[in-house]
């Protein structure tokens, strides 16, 4: 259950999950420590209130201290320079997810802070929050984002002359995705009413269908009604005929027993 996608769920490409990271930095791993089991560390099979003893989590879950190899990306939210060093934690193996580094190794990383200042992964849309240091990331990131005052083995991350032009050229992903929610609710909206109708529709149907059976089965009595009563009319008018006869013979057999007396 823990590892099921919302209902509405959509992926989003790097450059409009970038957009809504809250913070963005590109940075070389210099050093891990395990952390213990705690708030940002644990796996549902583990006992015990967070904070507590680890327990059998071993050594998934770990810390990292990053240097940054850039200024924050343009519109990150963290304001510290090149050459500083930070803390992330929520790093390991996950029941649903991972976020793993290793040390020595440089990475464009998604993050977030807490209410405690502290750094995590932000997996923005439940999708991946540290990209490696490759080529194609390179040229993704550097077209997006603007680093500057990089180290001087890094200037292939340097600001580019058209760098402006393509971001104002650029819709902005939010915006569209925005649009594109609303129109996916709007024709969600419809489908439901389109059931709705569908079954009221259906209602409709086998109340009419009820309606003509038990319409033809009222005919079917009536006709059975008109049949039994022409009989009985014709009994009726067969026995009425009959009953001047039976008066006669009655009034014969009166007199006769008369005159023997």
């Amino acid at each position: 259950g823990g590892c099921q996608l919302p209902a509405e769920w959509r992926p989003l490409s790097e450059g409009c999950r970038a957009e809504l990271a809250a913070i963005i930095v590109y940075a070389r791993v210099l050093a891990l420590h395990p952390d213990p089991y705690g708030a940002y560390n644990y796996l549902p099979w583990q006992r015990g209130p967070p904070g507590g003893p680890q327990q059998g989590a071993g050594d998934l879950f770990y810390s990292a201290e990053i240097e940054l190899l850039c200024d924050q990306a343009w519109g990150s939210m963290l304001e510290v320079p090149a050459g500083s060093r930070l803390n992330l934690t929520g790093l390991g193996y996950f029941s649903c997810h991972s976020h793993t580094v290793m040390q020595g190794y440089a990475y464009f990383f998604f993050l977030r802070m807490d209410e405690n200042y502290i750094l995590l992964p932000h997996g923005v849309n439940f999708q991946e929050a540290i990209f490696p240091d490759t080529q194609e990331n390179r040229r993704m990131f550097a077209s997006l984002f603007q680093f500057s005052n990089c180290s001087q083995a890094q200037h292939v991350l340097s600001f580019s002359s058209d760098w402006e032009i393509q971001e104002d050229n650029r819709l902005m992903c939010s915006s569209v995705q925005k649009a594109l929610f609303e129109e996916e609710d709007r024709v969600k909206k419809l489908q439901q009413k389109v059931a709705a109708l569908e079954k009221r529709n259906k209602q409709l149907r086998d109340r009419v269908k009820k309606v003509k059976r038990s319409l033809r089965q009222a005919r079917k009595n009536s006709r059975h009604m008109e049949l039994v009563n022409r009989k009985l009319s014709e009994k009726l008018s067969s026995a009425g005929g009959q009953i001047p006869y039976i008066n006669s013979l009655k009034q014969e057999n009166s007199h006769g027993t008369y005159l023997k007396v």
